[in-house]
């Protein structure tokens, strides 16, 4: 019973940091089921996909009822994901679990880092930036495909797909990124389109997870649930908070989690 309350908590935890941050807030899931559930990398990580899978399919749902995912970018991300993410989940068998949770520390940092500087940016006025490589054509609101763009968009589904097998991971946190820098869609399209894909991808890596692993479908289902509710009951006043905050906060928690894992390893 402790165990099933302990998992709840993580999971309205988590589920209230995807509100407020979008594609790429579950990944505190996998330390902090570490910390409080005592579980290794491979354990913890069949936790975390359940949840994004469930989280990711509901906000896929209402994007594209609110028709604003973009069906090819997810496809061709979402394709390269999907062949790669076996690959990251076959690869856990031949590292330490030391040696995974060492890599996912970094992981987290970088994941920090970045949400650090994006509140930084957003901060200041920045000057208009310069031709997208997959810009948006105003006349059919399709957008129009470069060579230069198809290639970043397939690295970006690979790397997203490969840490999501390996990590348990989202990969939101490549996902938006990526759709920022090399599209002019709106924030909103290109989070959608990362869930679209972070969806799809998570499944699988599930899937493949469930083959090698034997997974505690009674917690995964508590911590899956508790996530959809908080994440949907946040959802309602997330708004009210600014984004540097929200970023800033984010950024801080992560390195305090990524410190941890470095510890805690660092331990045994």
């Amino acid at each position: 019973m402790d165990m099933m309350l302990i998992t709840a908590g993580i999971g309205l935890f988590v589920g209230t940091v995807l509100a407020f941050t979008g594609a790429g807030g579950s990944i505190l899931a996998i330390p902090l089921l570490a910390f409080f559930l005592n579980m290794s990398m491979t354990e913890a990580a069949p936790m975390a996909l359940f949840a994004v899978a469930l989280t990711s399919i509901v906000a896929t749902v209402y994007g594209l009822y609110a028709g604003i995912v973009r069906y090819r970018a997810a496809v061709v991300i979402g394709v390269f994901g999907i062949l790669l993410a076996p690959v990251g989940v076959l690869l856990t068998q031949y590292f330490s679990n030391q040696l995974l949770t060492m890599f996912f520390a970094f992981v987290l940092m970088y994941v920090a880092t970045n949400m650090w500087l994006q509140s930084m940016e957003n901060s200041h006025l920045k000057p208009s930036k310069k031709l997208p490589a997959c810009k948006v054509n105003p006349a059919t609101s399709k957008l129009f495909w470069t060579a230069p763009c198809s290639i970043r968009l397939i690295a970006a589904g690979s790397i997203a797909g490969f840490l999501s097998g390996l990590l348990g991971v989202g990969g939101g946190f490549v996902i938006v990124p990526t759709l920022n820098r090399v599209t002019n869609l709106e924030m909103k399209s290109i989070v959608a389109t990362s869930l679209a894909v972070t969806a799809i991808v998570s499944i699988v890596s599930l899937a493949v997870y469930s083959k090698q692993y034997v997974i505690n479908m009674e917690i995964a289902m508590t911590f899956a649930l508790t996530t959809l509710a908080g994440m949907l009951v946040s959802k309602t006043f997330s708004h009210k908070v600014p984004n540097k905050i929200i970023q800033r906060s984010f950024a801080v928690f992560a390195y305090v989690l990524a410190t941890g894992l470095i510890i805690k390893i660092s331990m045994y």
